[in-house]
């Protein structure tokens, strides 16, 4: 049976083959978390096999008690790492003493939680390929701090801004205020929300999560701005939905399961 890192490798190798070819027309694929399914969320490793597969990823945003900005989900450390406790009550260094792969697999043992800045400069390495990287803020106050960070390693034009931004204005007024290039999305939880979504002065995507009919992504490419899809609706293993809101011309999928959809895509050519 393959181990964890070897099946990880094998991916890699295997998917650059078939990813050699993709069209500039097809969706960009953003990897919820980065590849959940076969490596430990949220860490370098992850990040740096989904750069090599020419897929973007969603990273989270955290500070610690000492101000430091971390990559982590949860409020707590207690889910991903061997350690317990707040995020806002541990330092950098306390954090960092922490394994972020080994209750994944024992093959990923000795992983750290990262830092945004190391986040960002790995995406660095890899800004000639044309990725979409998803940046989920958990905490407050975080925007300015992770925007000059972008602008440090030359990436923020391969960045959109989700998580407390799509729902809170202020959040991207902070963001513009940060930086005019900084990209931020407005939320449409359904078609009725759909019209205040387009009409977000201050957001540059449309963050939907239903199933939006080829006319309103056409009124968003009109207003010059560009879609993005998450949630149930293209989360899960769906291909049927995945080839629906392809067809209907949305920019950008957020997944748990970016590898099947970057095959659904190849096979709808």
């Amino acid at each position: 049976m393959l181990r964890p890192c070897q099946l990880l490798m094998m991916i890699v190798l295997l998917c650059l083959t078939l990813f050699h070819s993709v069209t500039g027309a097809e969706p960009l694929i953003v990897a919820h978390r980065g590849l959940l399914k076969v490596a430990p969320e949220n860490t370098l490793a992850n990040f740096r096999a989904c750069l090599e597969l020419r897929l973007g990823f969603e990273f989270d945003v955290q500070r610690t008690r000492d101000g430091h900005l971390i990559c982590l989900h949860d409020t707590t450390v207690n889910r991903t790492t061997d350690g317990t406790g707040k995020v806002a009550d541990l330092t950098l260094a306390e954090i960092k003493k922490l394994d972020a792969g080994n209750w994944f697999d024992s093959q990923f043992k000795g992983e750290r939680v990262p830092t945004i800045d190391e986040v960002l400069e790995l995406a660095s390495r890899y800004r000639q390929h044309e990725i979409l990287v998803a940046v989920d803020f958990k905490d407050a106050n975080v925007e300015q701090d992770v925007v000059r960070l972008a602008e440090k390693h030359g990436v923020l034009s391969k960045l959109i801004f989700i998580g407390r931004t799509i729902q809170e204005s202020e959040v991207r007024d902070n963001l513009k205020a940060a930086s005019p290039k900084a990209e931020t999305a407005a939320v449409a939880n359904n078609a009725g929300e759909f019209k205040d979504a387009l009409g977000a002065s201050n957001a540059d995507w449309v963050y939907l999560r239903y199933l939006a009919p080829a006319s309103e992504i056409q009124q968003v490419h009109e207003a010059g701005k560009r879609t993005f899809i998450a949630g149930p609706t293209v989360s899960g293993d769906l291909p049927a939905n995945w080839r629906r809101v392809t067809a209907a011309g949305v920019d950008a999928i957020l997944t748990d399961y970016p590898l099947q959809l970057r095959l659904a895509l190849k096979q709808q050519q």
